[in-house]
């Protein structure tokens, strides 16, 4: 297992979207392994690929409480094929938005189809936070943030501190080309 960079917002790589897997192979299963790790020491409770700089649609949660065996859910090219008219709302983060939460509604009972890390399709019909959390990181495979669904003042005011703290932040040392 490795560590893997979390790309932070603004960046042009997280408004991209993301191409589907042609099956949950071994290094689609290292991908997987890697990015719940990564998300593990964020700490987090999802992450998708594009988050760590690939543009495939991969994503990873689990939603287990801190002292309680994980249960990690993985899933590849997953698609909505049904969602509620009925909505929820749940105060959002993100790891690629550190440091910043807010109120987000999407549909409360969803259904999805993925490939798991065995390359099975399975079908799963989510409610409550696991819903919100897997919409969450579906939006990242479309190039969207759960930020773009504030208004425009909310979301530029959130990218300004985030813009400026990329900057204050000390850069790593380069080698330099003579």
């Amino acid at each position: 297992m490795a560590l893997l960079p979390i790309i932070v917002a603004p960046d042009p790589r997280l408004n991209k979207k993301a191409k589907p897997v042609a099956e949950v192979d071994a290094r689609v299963r290292k991908l997987m392994g890697d990015m719940l790790e990564t998300m593990y020491l964020a700490p987090g409770i999802g992450l998708a690929a594009p988050q760590v700089g690939v543009l495939e649609r991969v994503i990873v949660l689990d939603l287990a409480h801190e002292g309680e065996e994980p249960r990690p859910l993985r899933m590849a090219n997953p698609e909505l094929l049904w969602v509620s008219d009925e909505d929820a709302v749940y105060n959002e983060g993100c790891l690629s938005v550190p440091e910043h939460y807010a109120d987000v509604t999407r549909p409360a009972k969803i259904k999805v189809r993925y490939l798991d890390e065995n390359n099975k399709e399975v079908e799963l019909e989510a409610e409550g936070l696991l819903a919100t959390c897997i919409q969450h990181e579906m939006d990242h495979l479309d190039g969207i943030l759960f930020i773009d669904h504030l208004t425009a003042l909310k979301r530029n005011i959130i990218l300004r501190k985030l813009l400026k703290a990329k900057k204050a932040a000390p850069q790593p040392a380069r080698d330099h080309a003579l």
